[in-house]
């Protein structure tokens, strides 16, 4: 019997992925969930129950999550990376990370096929298959949705027949959880003129007013929040990710390209990404040069570029990751911001590393690193290859119309 390894969500698509390959293809079905941090204890139990019911000879839980903060979200800190300013990058990193996960299982129990539940019109499809070819060459990649152009009621018509009755349509908005946020989609994604409703997101505003939260970087990870050290990078994110959902911060819509050429848009919530990155950001302002803050900037676009379009594999990212990590050497502090329901502002920092207290002067108060002629010298020549063009050319100087 041949074996195959189901990349297993418990969602639809993947659901009908088991049941089929077991009663239709006769094969051995491993089912895999690979968490990146936003299964429950009970959804996995769920997913275990239901994983047996559809037909699975096996089921297993790889949790990968420290390996995806270790690998991925560190860096994406580093790198304060956010696609086209906006979205953190949730759903695309972690797929990569769980086809990573898969394909080590299923070269570990030689497999001979693995499947994943994406579509043909977007994104996975991409990482999936990707990941699969080069970690897993000559096994052969099945997904059945895709290559069936299958629609929801056809997957669940077919279930029901089988004597599977979950019910996967009773829910208005599909929802994907993780770490590093919380994607959205339904209706009104479709609609470039319409948001999405308060309803639509998974964790409400509970608070009113303002509050305080202080996170602490040593060398540009997050060890603190509101002063309690954590030793768990993972543990620390959670903590924000609670006090941050709390005031409804981290809400927001996200349009872009797409892998194939799309543009896709997408609602997400994520309150622990967008406060760290804007408090890391904001520290970083504090304690980098202007030449270490410009280049870093390029190449984490990159780095985020890269990881959306399923190029995490390739050898470039290393590299930009060593340029990254070196980045953070003085990237140590503590960050105050202010939370307020649906929004948030950094407020101040403390860093041993502050540049801006400098033995040279105070901007725009007092300077004692030169002279006022010192400072009359440099304007002069700042000012020289100016002088000269337009010693040349002066029509080309600003003039009255």
């Amino acid at each position: 019997m041949k074996k195959v390894v189901v990349a297993y969500s418990g969602g639809l698509d993947t659901s009908y992925a088991v049941m089929y390959l077991a009663r239709e293809k006769g094969y051995e079905v491993h089912a895999v969930s690979a968490d990146t941090g936003g299964f429950s204890k009970a959804q996995l139990k769920a997913n275990e129950e239901n994983a047996y019911k559809l037909g699975a000879k096996h089921f297993a839980v790889i949790d990968i999550t420290q390996e995806y903060y270790e690998k991925s979200l560190r860096y994406m800190i580093f790198g304060n990376v956010l696609r086209n300013g906006t979205y953190p990058i949730s759903v695309s990193s972690e797929r990569l990370f769980q086809a990573m996960a898969v394909a080590r299982y299923a070269k570990q129990i030689g497999a001979d096929a693995i499947a994943h539940g994406s579509t043909g019109a977007g994104n996975d499809q991409v990482r999936f298959d990707m990941v699969f070819l080069v970690m897993c060459p000559g096994v052969e990649i099945i997904t059945l949705t895709r290559d069936g152009n299958l629609t929801r009621k056809e997957e669940v018509d077919y279930l029901n027949a089988g004597g599977f009755q979950a019910d996967f349509t009773r829910l208005k908005y599909s929802y994907n959880v993780g770490l590093w946020g919380t994607s959205i989609c339904g209706s009104e994604i479709l609609d470039s003129r319409q948001g999405l409703p308060e309803s639509a997101y998974l964790k409400q505003v509970q608070k009113s007013g303002s509050e305080t939260l202080a996170l602490g970087f040593e060398g540009g990870e997050l060890v603190s929040v509101n002063g309690k050290a954590y030793a768990d990078r993972v543990a620390a994110i959670q903590a924000v990710e609670r006090i941050g959902a709390a005031w409804g911060v981290g809400r927001d819509m996200h349009v872009g390209d797409t892998i194939i050429g799309l543009k896709g848009r997408v609602g997400f919530e994520a309150a622990a990404p967008m406060l760290i990155i804007a408090a890391h950001k904001f520290l970083e302002k504090f304690t980098l040069s202007k030449w270490q803050q410009y280049w870093k900037d390029q190449v984490a676009t990159w780095y985020g570029m890269f990881l959306h379009e399923s190029q995490y594999l390739e050898p470039v990212m290393r590299d930009i990751e060593a340029m990254l990590e070196s980045s953070q050497r003085y990237v140590t502090g503590t960050v105050t911001l202010e939370l307020r329901p649906c929004a948030f502002s950094t407020v101040g920092v403390d860093s041993p590393y502050d540049l801006l207290k400098s033995k040279l002067g105070e901007y725009g108060e007092t300077q004692r690193g030169w002279s006022a002629e010192e400072a009359k010298g440099f304007i002069k020549l700042l000012a020289n290859p100016l002088r000269v063009f337009y010693g040349c050319h002066p029509d080309e100087l600003p003039h009255d119309e």
